[in-house]
């Protein structure tokens, strides 16, 4: 399924979500929509697959750096005073086409140097987070939890009729860590990171955002977000570093 096909279905179904919840009674949990989008950059997108037998490579001499646009939509039930739960649709894909300067054994194909060499890059993630208010004050708020992530990624070489692909679904279990700082009646600094790693691998999302609120119901912000992470096993290594500039329009029912 394409970026912009799932981009229209996050949307209809998170407004759908929130609309149902906003017709009923007023003692339901409040729920809150976010879409965030802007530019996106790489700074690093490795990859040799098998591990023992490939052949290192860097898409991003196929790819680019960037900048491609991006956009994230989530929805926020806040079941209780203080616990939560947080429904995010994040997909990426970046296209290019490049040369290799030396062969490329990728999956169960060799791609030949000073060729085009058309890179697909495909990381899109759904998640399910779980956010317990620690602290809440005036100035302060600390939220603690648990998130899934499920991932559905393609990296794809493509060179006239010589193709190979790599796919891969899997479920990560990640911590999240929430610090809002208010600044003013209007403002607040939020940092907000899900993540976790080991041996095998790594997942880390965070955002440092500025958030304005506009009313009861919108608000707006900015900043920065970095993604890192990826697999060392047996069957894949893989890793990638993403660089977000960060604009968002939220709204509460």
């Amino acid at each position: 399924m394409t970026r912009p096909a799932l981009t229209v279905i996050a949307v209809v179904a998170v407004l759908a979500l929130a609309s149902s919840a906003h017709a009923q009674p007023a003692a339901s949990p409040r729920v809150s929509v976010e879409v965030e989008g802007g530019p996106l950059w790489l700074s690093r997108n490795d990859a040799r697959i098998p591990p023992d037998t490939g052949t290192g490579f860097s898409l991003l001499d196929l790819t680019g750096r960037g900048p491609d646009p991006f956009v994230r939509v989530s929805a926020t039930f806040q079941v209780a005073e203080r616990h939560g739960i947080r429904l995010l649709v994040a997909p990426i894909q970046t296209r290019g086409t490049g040369v290799f300067d030396r062969p490329v054994f990728f999956v169960d194909r060799v791609f030949v140097p000073d060729a085009p060499v058309e890179g697909l890059f495909k990381f899109n993630t759904y998640r399910l987070t779980y956010r317990y208010t620690l602290h809440q004050s005036d100035a302060w708020r600390v939220q603690v939890g648990a998130a899934l992530l499920t991932r559905d990624a393609k990296i794809e070489l493509r060179q006239g009729d010589r193709v190979a692909r790599d796919t891969d679904i899997g479920f990560v279990p990640l911590r999240y860590f929430s610090l809002t700082r208010r600044l003013t009646d209007r403002t607040s600094l939020v940092f907000d990171i899900e993540g976790l790693g080991a041996r095998q691998g790594r997942a880390l999302d965070g955002t440092l955002r500025m958030d304005v609120r506009l009313s009861d119901r919108w608000s707006l912000g900015a900043g920065y977000r970095a993604l890192e992470g990826g697999a060392d096993v047996s069957s894949v290594y893989s890793f990638a570093w993403l660089h977000y500039g960060v604009m968002s329009a939220g709204v509460r029912f």
